[in-house]
């Protein structure tokens, strides 16, 4: 699998029926790349950023934002709050690793991240 021309932020997830073997470390790392370098790979099988904000309310109001993109994709993260941090794991929980729509999830969340 090679990363797609088009941004990964403009392309739509894809639900996972579980009949797909996880992505490839070495596609994993390519696709990694189209990301924020803040993002990494954990245990080869999912995807992991910590936000930092000045306080709760911050951190608490990304979250929320996350998640008003996590139900427009039909693609859920696990996302951690705490005072002045958000952190955001993403993998496909069907398979237990990685596809492409943790991929493009997360360079949505990037956008959000970068536009307010």
């Amino acid at each position: 699998m090679t990363p797609p021309e088009e941004p990964l932020s403009d392309k739509r997830c894809i639900p996972c029926k579980g009949d797909v073997p996880p992505m490839a470390l070495g596609a994993a790392k390519a696709f990694l790349q189209q990301l924020s370098p803040e993002w990494k790979i954990v245990e080869e099988r999912r995807l992991e950023r910590i936000f930092h904000f000045p306080d709760f309310a911050n951190a608490l109001r990304f979250a929320d934002r996350i998640g008003e993109i996590a139900e427009q994709e039909g693609h859920h993260p696990d996302l951690h709050v705490g005072y002045g941090r958000l952190t955001v794991q993403i993998w496909t929980h069907k398979i237990a690793g990685l596809t492409l729509s943790d991929f493009i999830l997360a360079a949505k969340v990037d956008k959000a991240a970068t536009t307010g």
